[in-house]
C-alpha cells in the first residue's frame, strides 16, 4: 500500500513538474542556443544508431513477409507491407525506445549528476531558473527531432526493404514499387509522425524528472537513469496502444 501510494504521489509531483514546463516553455528569454544545442545532442547524435535500426528491421522484415507472402504468390506486396508497418509502427515506437537507451539515460545521468552536486541549487540562488535553462531545451528538442529521426528510420528501413526484396528474394521492382504506392497513403506517414511527438513529450518529460528530482548521491543518480529508461520504454509502449486503438476504433 505504501509502495503504491509512493508511486501515486511520484507521478503526480511529475504532472505538476510537466505543468511547470509548459508554463516556463513559453515565457521569456527564449535561450533558442540551448534548443539548437539539444537538438545535436538528441537527433544528430542519435541519427546513426536509428538508421542502423531501421535498416536491420527493414531488411528483416522485408524478407519475413516475403517468406509468408510467397505461400500466397504474393511476392509483390512485399514492398507495401513493409511501407505500412513501418510508417505507423514500427519507425515511432523503435525510435523511441533506440533514443531512450541512448539520450534519455543520458539526459537523467546528466540533470541527476547537476541535483545531487548542488549545480542546481547553484542555479536557484543565482535567480536562474533551472526548469527554464535545462529542461525546457530538452524538451522541445525531443519533441522536434523525435519525428525526424522517425522519418530517417522510414526511409532507411524502406531502402533496406528495398534491398533484400528485389535484389535478394529477386522481386520485380516494378510490382515492389507498385504495390507500395498503392499500400501507403499520407495519412499513414502523419499517423507515425503524430506518435514520434507524443513519445518525444513522453520520454523528454520522464528521463528530465527522474534526473531532476534525483537524490542520495551516485546511487541515487543511477537508479533515477535506470527508472528513467524502463518508465519511458513503458509509457512509449502504452502510449503507442492507446493511440493504436483510438486511430483504429475511429
Amino acid at each position: 500500500m505504501r509502495r503504491l501510494q509512493a508511486a501515486l504521489e511520484d507521478f503526480g509531483r511529475m504532472i505538476l513538474f510537466a505543468l511547470e514546463v509548459v508554463a516556463w516553455a513559453v515565457r521569456p528569454p527564449f535561450r533558442l542556443e540551448l534548443v539548437v544545442a539539444q537538438m545535436a545532442f538528441i537527433g544528430v547524435g542519435s541519427a546513426f544508431i536509428v538508421g542502423a535500426t531501421g535498416l536491420s528491421a527493414g531488411m528483416v522484415f522485408a524478407l519475413q513477409m516475403n517468406y509468408a507472402l510467397k505461400q500466397f504468390a504474393a511476392e509483390g506486396y512485399v514492398g507495401g507491407s513493409v511501407a505500412f508497418s513501418l510508417a505507423r509502427e514500427l519507425s515511432p515506437v523503435f525510435t523511441a525506445l533506440m533514443v531512450t537507451g541512448r539520450a534519455g539515460s543520458a539526459i537523467a545521468t546528466e540533470l541527476g549528476t547537476m541535483r545531487v552536486t548542488e549545480q542546481i541549487d547553484a542555479m536557484e540562488s543565482m535567480a536562474v531558473n533551472p526548469i527554464q535553462y535545462l529542461v525546457v531545451p530538452r524538451i522541445i528538442a525531443a519533441i522536434v527531432m523525435f519525428p525526424l529521426l522517425t522519418m530517417l528510420f522510414n526511409v532507411i528501413g524502406y531502402a533496406g526493404g528495398f534491398v533484400m526484396g528485389v535484389y535478394v528474394a529477386r522481386i520485380p521492382i516494378g510490382p515492389f514499387l507498385e504495390h507500395t504506392r498503392e499500400f501507403m497513403d499520407p495519412a499513414d506517414i502523419l499517423h507515425g509522425l503524430y506518435k514520434a511527438v507524443v513519445f518525444g513529450a513522453i520520454v523528454s518529460v520522464i528521463t528530465t524528472w527522474r534526473g531532476y528530482a534525483a537524490a542520495g548521491g551516485a546511487k541515487g543518480v543511477g537508479e533515477g537513469t535506470t527508472r528513467a529508461v524502463v518508465m519511458s520504454s513503458i509509457a512509449v509502449l502504452l502510449a503507442d496502444y492507446v493511440i493504436t486503438f483510438i486511430s483504429v476504433g475511429t
